[in-house]
């Protein structure tokens, strides 16, 4: 088991109940658990939070045409586009993120990941499955063609202002998702609600605890059934969670070969590393998001090293040649074990 290293504040009444909302967005399901009164109503609740994950989407989805994503993707060379505090916030996280990684995490590679299926605009316009047999890699030669390179962005932090370069792809599904968890929760707190567990497609923050004391348990999603780990609980008290793995969205190729949804930006191609899954547990899900996704292009080696050197709370699991899983903690994250 998993808890941070404090706990603070007392747990609300035992009168307070919990309440659960659930829901679509973003192509995946949201869910909300939130302690309040036995008479709390629930509909302008569930109201205001799908309003925070539609100004999501109106910013950073990159499968709606008239999100300002989109738009700038779609803009011409030189042109600039203010942006709104959220968009602003995460693309500057983006680019913390790809500076430290070298690179294994670039927000520009939105093309990259199209030519390899991934993506509104790839050759099979979804998400490919495990039995998508008529979808075919892109060659070399239109990996190296395509507008790839975060530092190629001009971003004026201090306006708000992103310069398009020309033909550059933003995709910002990363981190965006994390970064809506972390907006619910903040609308919740907002609302008088500080004691909730918010979840949007498997990444999840929780805060506050149960009227019983009891912090937000949560069991980590193994790789695979019957994977030989240990299972894993965590407690989310003031802290997120996020997971990136290639048990989910990936193909076989013609040699039958496993193709992660995870494109690796400095080599062009989807990550071939045997790395099944990270881990990262942040009090920020945005930055948990990031970060996972960063490790995983990274590998076990680079990513758990690179985690050690940041202190971040990392599970790395990777799969044996021979069948079965390893896994690695980091530092960080075996201070969490009890």
């Amino acid at each position: 088991m998993l808890v941070p290293l404090q706990i603070e504040g007392a747990p609300p009444s035992l009168d307070q109940a919990v309440h659960r909302l659930a829901g679509a967005t973003m192509g995946t399901t949201w869910s909300v658990a939130v302690i309040g009164p036995a008479g709390l109503r629930l509909s302008p609740i569930e109201t205001a939070i799908m309003r925070v994950c539609e100004d999501v989407i109106a910013e950073m989805s990159q499968w709606t045409p008239d999100s300002l994503l989109s738009r700038f993707n779609a803009a011409p060379a030189g042109s600039s586009h203010a942006l709104p505090e959220g968009f602003a916030r995460v693309l500057a996280a983006a680019l913390q993120i790809a500076e430290t990684s070298g690179g294994a995490y670039d927000p520009s590679a939105g093309e990259l990941v199209s030519m390899w299926g991934f993506g509104p605009s790839g050759p099979s316009a979804r998400w490919p499955r495990h039995d998508d047999a008529g979808f075919r890699p892109p060659s070399e030669a239109d990996c190296a063609q395509a507008h790839c390179g975060w530092h190629t962005l001009v971003w004026h932090a201090s306006e708000q202002r992103l310069i398009q370069p020309g033909g550059l792809t933003l995709d910002l599904s990363a981190i965006a998702k994390g970064d809506a968890v972390d907006r619910v929760s903040a609308l919740l707190t907002s609302l008088g609600l500080p004691n909730h567990l918010v979840e949007i497609g498997g990444e999840l923050r929780g805060a506050g605890l149960k009227p019983e004391g009891q912090p937000w348990w949560v069991d980590l999603e193994p790789p695979a059934e019957a994977c030989g780990l240990a299972p894993m609980r965590v407690a989310l008290h003031g802290l997120a969670i996020a997971t990136s793995g290639d048990y989910r969205k990936f193909y076989l190729d013609a040699q039958g070969q496993r193709r992660s949804h995870t494109v690796d930006p400095r080599d062009r191609r989807p990550v071939a590393h045997g790395l099944a899954s990270v881990t990262v547990i942040h009090d920020s899900a945005m930055w948990a998001d990031g970060w996972s996704t960063a490790l995983m292009v990274l590998g076990p080696a680079e990513g758990l090293a690179l985690a050690e050197r940041l202190g971040l709370a990392a599970l790395l699991v990777t799969r044996r040649s021979g069948g079965g899983f390893d896994e690695q903690l980091s530092s960080a994250l075996r201070e969490l074990l009890i």
